[in-house]
């Protein structure tokens, strides 16, 4: 009786999405074949790997824009997380579109993101002779570096929604392409609520030709953006924003850029942020024996280069984690003799 619960989800899914959507019984599948599990579809099981790894929990003590900011208010690269997922979902459950393939790859974009944001992925990519993205590296954490050196073993789907989520990526589903849309429409907006917050903006800084099209607080620049990108993409086999809109958030995208993202108050930290990331780079490469052993293991029993597994231990670890490393092999500890 119960194994019937995913076939009527699939045959709701049939019925209701659209004939562009990914259907979960349609899936390419996973790289290693496994029985359907008799309640969830294969992307609602994506989506709860995904929650329940070590990888997705480590995002809420990593930096999105403000490194370690005081205040509770401020996003952390799992909030930021949630916002893409929340974002993208209303766009794909508008456009009837597949809303758990949506959400698993909106949770999972992320997972390899670096401690302190782009500033680790850029010291990273600036010191490993492998070069670093947190996009590949996302990959690698769901394929390889969770469960053990298991992985999660998603389906081709979501990987691809992952992999393909920045700006030069070309998912190959509708629900990724959303995700990848979402992922800007999300940080662009939260980001200047951060920045506010701060005291680097005001709203009346925002400039006036861009605010007079998508609104003039965040609420209402949520709603134009999200609104346009259903108009605009109903029926079709893409997923589009207006020239108009997407003039705009461009255009504040690009103000974000100049006046926020490299904004010495919120950035002000990053040189030290980099000199940390590559002190420990280069330490690790030198005495890979003191990594966890999971670490070791890829390297002496699978094979690994050592340059990708001390990327991978880098990268996993929270900004306070880092701090504490670095503390505890850089910086001298007192001596106490009572």
């Amino acid at each position: 009786m119960i194994f019937v619960i995913r076939e009527e989800l699939e045959q709701m899914e049939r019925q209701i999405l659209s004939p562009y959507a990914a259907f979960s019984e349609r899936t390419k599948g996973r790289e290693h074949p496994e029985q359907e599990c008799d309640m969830r579809t294969a992307f609602q099981r994506d989506r709860d790997r995904i929650i329940h790894c070590k990888a997705f929990r480590r995002l809420k003590h990593k930096t999105q824009v403000f490194l370690s900011p005081i205040g509770d208010h401020y996003r952390t690269r799992l909030t930021h997380t949630l916002e893409v997922a929340q974002i993208a979902r209303s766009i794909a459950k508008a456009l009837f579109l597949n809303e758990d393939l949506t959400e698993a790859i909106a949770l999972g974009h992320d997972l390899g993101h670096t401690p302190f944001g782009h500033a680790g992925e850029f010291a990273l990519n600036d010191i490993c002779p492998l070069g670093f993205h947190h996009c590949e590296q996302s990959i690698r954490v769901v394929e390889k570096l969770e469960k053990k050196g298991r992985g999660l073993n998603l389906t081709w789907e979501v990987r691809d929604g992952i992999l393909n989520h920045r700006t030069a990526g070309k998912p190959g589903t509708l629900e990724g392409n959303i995700v990848r849309l979402s992922d800007k429409i999300a940080y662009i907006n939260h980001d200047i609520d951060d920045a506010i917050r701060g005291h680097i903006l005001t709203e009346d800084l925002l400039p006036e030709k861009y605010t007079e099209i998508l609104g003039s607080s965040t609420t209402e620049r949520l709603n134009t953006m999200i609104h346009d990108v259903v108009e605009q993409s109903q029926g079709k086999t893409g997923i589009h924003m207006s020239s108009a809109i997407w003039e705009a958030t461009q255009g504040l995208r690009s103000f974000m850029f100049q006046n926020v993202y490299n904004n010495p108050k919120a950035k002000g930290e990053e040189k030290k942020v980099k000199v940390m990331v590559k002190a420990l780079y280069e330490y690790y490469s030198s005495h890979v024996e003191e990594m966890p052993e999971e670490f070791v293991h890829m390297i002496y029993q699978e094979g690994e280069s050592v340059q990708q597994v001390v990327c991978d231990y880098i990268s996993g670890m929270s900004d306070p984690y880092s701090v504490a490393v670095y503390q505890q092999l850089f910086v001298p500890s007192f001596w106490n003799c009572s």
